[in-house]
C-alpha cells in the first residue's frame, strides 16, 4: 500500500531507457525535437520550452524545461544561477498570461530521486491544488539555523537559488 501511495504522489517510475539521463533517451527532449506533438506546448524560445503537465495538481501546472539536458536540479551550481534566475522570470511571465495573482503562484522543482524525469523541470503552478494529496507532492519546508531549506522532496525555486549562489548543493537534506 505504501508503495502505491509514493508512487501516486511523485510517479510510477518509468521503464529504464527514461532513467539514463541522457538526450538520446529523454522523454522530455521530445518536447523541443523529436516529439513535439506530444506536447501542449504554450510557450517556447530558443532556451527554453514550456508545456502543460500531462497529469496537472493544480488550476495551472505547466513544466518549463531547458533545451540543453540537464538531469536535475542536483546537477546544477553556482554557476547555473543566471540560468534559475531566467527560468523564474520566464515562469512569471507565463503565470501573468493567466492573471495568477503572486499568491497563488508556486515554482520549484523535485529533489532526485524523488523526480520522475531526468531532466531539469521547473514546475510553475497556479493554486490551488487539485487535492490535499496533490499539494503534498509540493511541500515548502523553510530553513532553519542558516539553511535556506529543510528536510523536503521539493525545493522552491527562490530556494534553489540561494542555495546555488551559496556555493551549495540542492539536496534532500536542509542546504
Amino acid at each position: 500500500m505504501f508503495q502505491g501511495l509514493f508512487h501516486w504522489i511523485v510517479g510510477k517510475p518509468r521503464p529504464s531507457h527514461h532513467q539514463l539521463g541522457n538526450s538520446q533517451s529523454c522523454i522530455f527532449c521530445g518536447a523541443y525535437s523529436t516529439n513535439r506533438g506530444d506536447f501542449d506546448i504554450i510557450w517556447e524560445d530558443e532556451e527554453f520550452v514550456a508545456f502543460r503537465d500531462i497529469r496537472p495538481s493544480a488550476q495551472q501546472h505547466i513544466q518549463l524545461i531547458p533545451k540543453t539536458h540537464i538531469e536535475s536540479i542536483g546537477k546544477l551550481s553556482q554557476k547555473d544561477v543566471n540560468m534559475l534566475r531566467r527560468m523564474e522570470e520566464i515562469g512569471h511571465s507565463i503565470l501573468d498570461t493567466f492573471n495568477v495573482p503572486a499568491s497563488k503562484r508556486k515554482m520549484g522543482f523535485h529533489i532526485p530521486p524523488f523526480n520522475s524525469v531526468l531532466h531539469l523541470h521547473l514546475h510553475v503552478q497556479a493554486l490551488p491544488y487539485i487535492s490535499h494529496i496533490h499539494r503534498q507532492k509540493y511541500p515548502f519546508v523553510r530553513g532553519f539555523g542558516g539553511y535556506e531549506k529543510g528536510f523536503s522532496w521539493f525545493a522552491e525555486i527562490g530556494q534553489a537559488i540561494r542555495i546555488l549562489e551559496k556555493g551549495h548543493s540542492v539536496t534532500i537534506a536542509p542546504c
